[in-house]
């Protein structure tokens, strides 16, 4: 990573899932850009080793986002350590309920909404409890395009990402007359644990998964975690003080549609299928 221009300079952060993946890659461009960040997240070792690597500008608490005190707490914790709160990122998530809806349990259903939609709504309205009386701040949700498009994800995953953005764009209306924007990044295919399905995915996997996948990206390739970091950049720093409500995809053009070359001969034959013309035309 190249020296930070100090875009986020003076800026206090919380990413929660920061121990690993996008939220990691947030964490270290976050602070490369000048600002302190709280990593929230349940993984201790990996939350603390990433604080260890930053410096005093990183901290790390073991944060459960489904539970609302754990994220009192956080918050807390970053306004006490750094004296702030400008930029909440809620990102913490996992793939959720697997299979077939007649297959689906209650206990599956519950703990997905939870992961997905309640730990975004505690964090949103923490964060505007700790942002409204300065007037000021970003809030960033961790949506999908599976939110956006069904057949890209299991059932309950896409729903429950459709949610946070709607989410999103409703609490946008309100938050933006106390200047707090709220935006949601749609991330793609991403080469992390969580696209591979496992949280101690090796790097040679995460390789084989690029390699496999990438073939039927429109750019030739999976996103990686950096591609939602810099969108995340974007959205918390000044350079998008116009811009709140927003689903931002960010998907290598995978949900714009099939690459041009699988379009089918009538679209894409490089000699014009004749088209009819109107008489006199």
């Amino acid at each position: 990573m190249t020296d930070g221009l100090n875009r986020l300079a003076s800026k206090v952060a919380i990413v929660t899932g920061g121990a690993s993946g996008i939220g990691a890659e947030t964490v270290r461009l976050f602070a490369n850009e000048g600002a302190k960040v709280l990593i929230a997240d349940m993984n201790e070792e990996g939350g603390r080793a990433l604080a260890d690597e930053l410096g005093d500008a990183v901290a790390f608490q073991k944060v459960d986002v489904t539970l609302e005190q754990d994220v009192v707490d956080a918050v807390a914790e970053a306004t006490d350590r750094f004296g702030s709160l400008d930029i909440m990122f809620n990102n913490a998530g996992f793939g959720g309920a697997l299979g077939p809806i007649d297959t689906t349990s209650v206990e599956d259903f519950d703990i997905t909404f939870d992961v997905l939609v309640k730990g975004v709504f505690l964090g949103i309205k923490h964060a505007a409890i700790a942002m409204k009386p300065q007037g000021s701040g970003s809030i960033i949700n961790t949506a999908s395009v599976a939110g956006l498009q069904a057949g890209y994800s299991p059932h309950l995953y896409s729903v429950a990402k459709a949610a946070v953005i709607h989410l999103t764009k409703t609490v946008a209306l309100e938050l933006g007359e106390h200047g707090i924007r709220v935006n949601a990044i749609c991330p793609g295919i991403i080469a992390t644990p969580l696209a591979a399905g496992h949280p101690k995915t090796t790097d040679e996997q995460l390789g084989k998964l690029k390699k496999a996948l990438g073939k039927g990206q429109v750019l030739g390739r999976i996103g990686d975690p950096s591609d939602i970091a810099y969108a995340a950049l974007w959205l918390a720093g000044d350079e998008s003080t116009f811009v709140t409500g927003h689903a931002q995809v960010v998907d290598g053009g995978a949900h714009a549609g099939r690459k041009w070359s699988k379009q089918g001969d009538w679209i894409t034959a490089e000699r014009p299928i004749k088209m009819y013309r109107p008489e006199g035309r």
